[in-house]
């Protein structure tokens, strides 16, 4: 019997990632987990965030998944290297990803939209150091805007009022690169759009992730074959419509559970 693989986010953010994930395979089931009762992780201390990270794992290892994608940029910054020592299981994490944009800017000058607890860890900071060198890179905490995401306010004029007071400050500052550095940041892709010159060249993780889950699933013989029914099971432990609209789909199957 085929095994999923297993995403967790705080929330419906990595849904963002399972997309990418589906594209490129399409032949794999997942069991993804909305931890949207915690949601958001970068508030919280780094104690917290693991411990949340160890029960979503567990969760997702009960499901019987033979990968684990943490969907989840706070969680990956400060967590990933204990679940990596603790689990026997691969694991795919998440970060802001700064090497792209270092390759591609111009001005020499990159913003990354991320919440504090991303900015702050010393994951974010040794990536940084190591692929910005000579790059200024502009941080900003994306304070509100997981949780405006969560409620389903993603056309909202709160969220545009939001996204305008984040932004302009690093449009001032001169960026052409703009990290988008939380999974659910990529839903604001059609707002974020609308307000940006076009010359800004908006960067997420989810096309590398994939790929990355991809040759990792390779390495281990863990790839199904061409003829395997892909099931994908979503649960949310808050209000699942917001993760219906965003992922319902006839191979889809949506469900509250509490954990």
């Amino acid at each position: 019997m085929s095994k999923p693989i297993g995403i967790f986010d705080s929330g419906v953010g990595g849904t963002s990632i399972w997309r990418e994930i589906r594209r490129q395979l399409p032949f794999e089931g997942s069991v993804y987990l909305a931890d949207s009762k915690n949601a958001p992780y970068g508030i919280k201390s780094k104690e917290d965030i693991l411990q949340l990270s160890i029960k979503n794992t567990e969760l997702l290892l009960n499901k019987d998944c033979k990968l684990i994608v943490v969907a989840c940029n706070t969680a990956t910054t400060n967590a990933i290297d204990y679940l990596r020592a603790n689990y026997n299981v691969p694991f795919i994490g998440i970060e802001p990803a700064i090497k792209p944009a270092a390759l591609r800017t111009k001005s020499k000058k990159v913003g990354v939209l991320a919440t504090k607890g991303t900015l702050s860890s010393r994951l974010f900071h040794n990536t940084s150091r190591m692929f910005a060198e000579g790059i200024e890179v502009i941080e900003q905490e994306g304070t509100g805007l997981v949780e405006l995401i969560e409620a389903g306010k993603l056309a909202a004029e709160e969220t545009k009022t939001l996204l305008v007071k984040y932004i302009d400050p690093m449009l001032q500052q001169g960026i052409d690169c703009l990290v988008l550095g939380c999974t659910h940041y990529p839903y604001l892709l059609p707002m974020l759009k609308e307000l940006l010159p076009q010359n800004i060249t908006i960067i997420d993780s989810g096309e590398a992730v994939a790929r990355q889950t991809k040759a990792v699933l390779a390495k281990n013989n863990l790839l199904e074959s061409a003829d395997n029914h892909s099931e994908y099971v979503f649960y949310s432990n808050s209000n699942v419509d917001v993760l219906k609209g965003l992922v319902g789909s006839p191979d889809s199957e949506v469900e509250y559970l509490d954990f």
